[in-house]
């Protein structure tokens, strides 16, 4: 019998809570008898309270925006002196990507160049509970983590069922402080998780589902959340938008976006979410030829109407990220056009991501991209 689609695997976290004030349930969770390592920022850390834990509790609160190697590093001395049984992420994606991290290399041998690409983390002996504090990049659903290399400007990307979360909490009140740009810049992510997921070579009709579900609720919500921070409904709508982009990561992942989107993080140092906001209009009208349908049920969903071509997507794509006042000029942002070359060739290195795209992309065309959002 002929298979229709590939074969995929799927990972979840063992336990999601989703709800208002459900953070307060994690001290329960991991009981007064535990040692608690929480990785957090100075700002998330604020929130460690309400988890309501007993037990003993350490916290490393040093992890910026793009978090690099000697980042991973410093947290790592800072947990074997803890030697955890519970490792806690409290943030958004870069918090929970070290938290990935360190829950699997504290104790081990392996280091990251040992683990770096998918499946060669040995094993994980210490408990994982993700808990976001943003809606954009789904961390806290995914098997992947991603830590900046400065030498090479590059992601190092690591990829194991080892590390998804025991314990996985969407609490929308942990996001009400987020200010409106970041709001915006990470729900546009959290929609390019799956706006690239749905049209990517490798889609599956499985995650075509959570992708669907997922690009819906940006359309519905995202507008409403950057408007009332405190608009409970929205906030929730966003995180579970955001987890469903974190689903898709895993079997299926991005595409021409993101892989576009990493150089303006890596080597500009924009925050992920802006950089692949910029981003996301114009490889969306780029790829819209030969992804028609799909790109018609995105333009829906975000309220466009009907689309006929790629110059009419591009505005009503460009519209819809402006409308949430996010700068989309790069030359806003502190590029430089001469630099945009090296960023082009970089982004078309990454064939990680770049041949998942549905249409090929020359180092011209990616250039061409940067320069319209130059």
């Amino acid at each position: 019998m002929r298979q229709m689609t590939a074969s995929i695997t799927l990972h979840q976290p063992r336990r999601l809570i989703v709800g208002a004030g459900t953070v307060g349930e994690i001290g329960d969770l991991v009981g007064a008898a535990s040692s608690v390592f929480v990785l957090a920022t100075p700002i998330t850390a604020g929130f460690i309270d309400r988890m309501r834990i007993r037990g003993k509790l350490e916290v490393f609160d040093a992890i910026p925006g793009e978090p690099d190697m000697a980042t991973l590093d410093a947290a790592l001395v800072s947990a074997r002196r803890a030697r955890p049984d519970v490792v806690i992420g409290l943030g958004g994606g870069s918090v929970l990507d070290v938290a990935k991290l360190v829950a699997v290399l504290w104790d081990s041998e392996q280091t990251l160049a040992d683990v770096a690409g998918p499946n060669k983390v040995a094993g994980r002996n210490t408990r994982l509970i993700q808990i976001a504090t943003t809606a954009g990049t789904g961390s806290e659903a995914g098997i992947r983590s991603l830590i900046t290399d400065p030498v090479k400007g590059a992601k190092v990307a690591v990829e194991s069922p080892h590390m998804i979360a025991d314990v996985a909490v969407l609490d929308p009140e942990l996001t009400f402080t987020v200010p409106p740009a970041v709001t915006a810049a990470t729900g546009v992510d959290a929609m390019a998780h799956c706006v690239e997921a749905f049209t990517n070579k490798r889609a599956h009709p499985m995650i075509d589902g959570f992708a669907r579900m997922g690009f819906r609720l940006v359309g519905k919500y995202l507008a409403r959340a950057v408007k009332d921070g405190s608009d409970t409904e929205a906030r929730e709508g966003m995180m579970l938008a955001s987890f469903y982009g974190g689903i898709c990561l895993g079997p299926v992942n991005t595409a021409a976006g993101h892989a576009i989107a990493y150089p303006l993080g890596t080597r500009l140092g924009l925050p992920h979410g802006l950089a692949n906001a910029i981003v996301f209009p114009h490889v969306l009208a780029f790829n819209q030829p030969v992804a028609t349908e799909k790109t018609a049920e995105v333009a829906d969903a975000l309220g466009f109407g009907d689309i006929r071509s790629p110059e009419q997507l591009l505005d009503n794509a460009c519209r819809f990220c402006a409308d949430l006042n996010i700068e989309m000029a790069l030359s806003k942002h502190g590029a430089s056009q001469e630099n945009l070359a090296v960023y082009a060739s970089e982004a078309h290195a990454n064939r990680r991501l770049m041949d998942n795209n549905p249409a090929d992309m020359s180092v011209d065309d990616i250039l061409g991209i940067y320069n319209a959002a130059y």
